[in-house]
């Protein structure tokens, strides 16, 4: 079997696989308990014979009153055209408040995902090349301390510190709390005076005659502390998985042969002994940029970051039936197309492996 049979094989597996996902999700909301009728509807003052009417007409207009089979069929149907039907809360559309969130939750998660990436690989290899030095112990306490600290407890601190503390950034928001009144969003081009967050602090004075740079301050600084958050809390993950696969690579006969040919310690490194060693580290960030639509639900809530993570832990709150399938979905559906990226990179990084 070559290539082609392999990547035949490998999406018929996908789609089991989604369809294994996709039923696993409907039935765990069918078992969800509680009562959402009751949640949703005003029964104040009303009879019992009432209330049966009005929970009746509530789970018609829903959908929910139909067979167990029927739902299920509507519920694929609905999942696979990606027509995820309205919001409980809002009776907006899912797939609306979905792409609304999602250029937030790629920027924060995909910057945080990158940096924490580069920084823990890069520790990890030097980690392993100074194995047993005091740099190794310095490394390796900083990657057990920050990955083992709860991250809300992380943004809290860099909350205290640079939003509290030194006012160099906005505590909470993906955007100045000016940009909701109107007149007050930057514009290319414009002239406007310049204006200062509520919440003060250098990094919060905002010229909105800059145009598209006020965009940039805008956003970025707002961002910046859950990135960093966020990026710490990451970083040791990676730094102790790179750690330990250069440890394994390290003792093997080609690098000691790389090192009797005279090639710099620097190659030897990063060319050699990584790229045999980075099968592993593939699998980690494949999965963690399968994951980017799940959302940082702790990061964005404790900073008020409207992404998706925010919109999960607020769909799971008010019990939003719909939401939560549509997003769960998304969520699987990426880690499938992810899962299998990252074996096609296999064949790329090492041409040991074949397919077949």
């Amino acid at each position: 079997m070559g290539l082609r049979g392999y990547v035949a094989r490998r999406l018929v597996y996908a789609v089991i696989l989604l369809i294994a996902a996709l039923s696993l999700n409907f039935v765990i909301f069918e078992l969800m308990p509680g009562d959402l009728a009751t949640q949703y509807l005003n029964v104040r003052g009303v009879n019992s014979d009432q209330l049966v009417i009005l929970i009746h007409q509530w789970e018609h207009g829903w959908g929910l009153d139909q067979p167990i089979h029927i739902k299920y069929l509507v519920y694929l149907r609905n999942m696979l055209t990606w027509d995820f039907g309205k919001s409980m809360v809002s009776l907006s559309p899912v797939s609306d408040a979905i792409l609304a969130r999602i250029p937030w939750t790629l920027m924060l998660i995909g910057l945080a995902t990158i940096f924490s990436i580069v920084l823990g690989i890069v520790t990890g290899v030097i980690s392993a090349y100074k194995r047993g030095s005091a740099l190794d112990s310095g490394i390796l306490i900083t990657a057990l301390m920050v990955g083992s600290v709860p991250v809300f407890w992380l943004g809290l601190v860099m909350i205290i510190i640079f939003a509290g503390g030194l006012r160099w950034f906005p505590a909470s928001g993906a955007y100045p709390v000016e940009w909701g009144i109107p007149g007050n969003m930057p514009v290319v081009g414009a002239v406007q005076n310049s204006i200062v967050s509520s919440s003060g602090g250098l990094a919060t004075i905002f010229t909105m005659g800059s145009g598209a740079l006020g965009y940039f301050e805008g956003i970025v600084t707002h961002a910046f502390l859950p990135v960093f958050t966020l990026s710490i809390f990451l970083f040791g993950g990676y730094t102790l998985l790179a750690r330990a696969t250069m440890i394994d690579a390290l003792t093997e006969d080609y690098i000691v042969t790389a090192r009797a040919k005279g090639v710099s310690e620097t190659s030897v490194l990063f060319r050699h002994a990584l790229k045999n060693a980075s099968l592993p580290i593939i699998t980690a960030v494949a999965l963690a940029f399968g994951f980017l639509f799940s959302g940082a639900t702790i990061t964005e809530t404790t900073f008020s970051y409207p992404g998706l993570g925010l919109y999960i832990f607020n769909s799971v709150q008010l019990k939003d039936f719909f939401s939560m399938q549509a997003i769960f979905y998304i969520i699987t559906l990426m880690v499938i197309i992810a899962n299998i990226l990252a074996d096609f990179l296999y064949g790329v990084i090492d041409p040991r492996i074949k397919y077949g």
